[in-house]
């Protein structure tokens, strides 16, 4: 029974390649810089009523760890999970982890809804992405 039990455990785990995706299906940014790495996807939390966006301007004047919403586009990518983004306004630097991407390949062409915390250094500000949508 032991050996029965350790051998259908063998036979899956084996097998759990063969059923992982495609990383082409997973998302992310295809654009300027762009990897060829994809996060997996997720998803799930909150769809509903918001602060508002703000324009990068406004964003860039707000204080360490506080919560905006951006719309405009990722324009390219600079570093592993930081890309440049742009509105109307100006730019700024976002962090855009893998598992933020929820499945959505979004190119520079793309209008986007980002959602996150400004993060002030002592020489940097950045956005760090809680949430990525695209817009129609």
């Amino acid at each position: 029974m032991k050996k029965l039990t350790m051998l259908a455990l063998v036979a899956t785990l084996a097998s759990a390649p063969v059923f992982a995706q495609n990383s082409a299906s997973n998302g992310g940014f295809s654009g300027p810089g762009a990897t060829t790495t994809a996060p997996a996807q997720q998803g799930g939390g909150f769809s509903g009523p918001n602060a508002g966006t703000m324009t990068v301007e406004k964003a860039l004047t707000m204080s360490d760890d506080t919560w905006v919403t951006l719309q405009g586009n990722i324009e390219q990518q600079i570093g592993k999970e930081l890309y440049v983004f742009r509105d109307k306004t100006g730019t700024i630097n976002v962090d855009i982890d893998h598992k933020r991407w929820n499945g959505l390949t979004i190119s520079p062409a793309d209008t986007v809804e980002l959602q996150g915390e400004i993060d002030k250094d002592w020489n940097s500000i950045e956005l760090d992405v809680k949430q990525i949508k695209k817009i129609n």
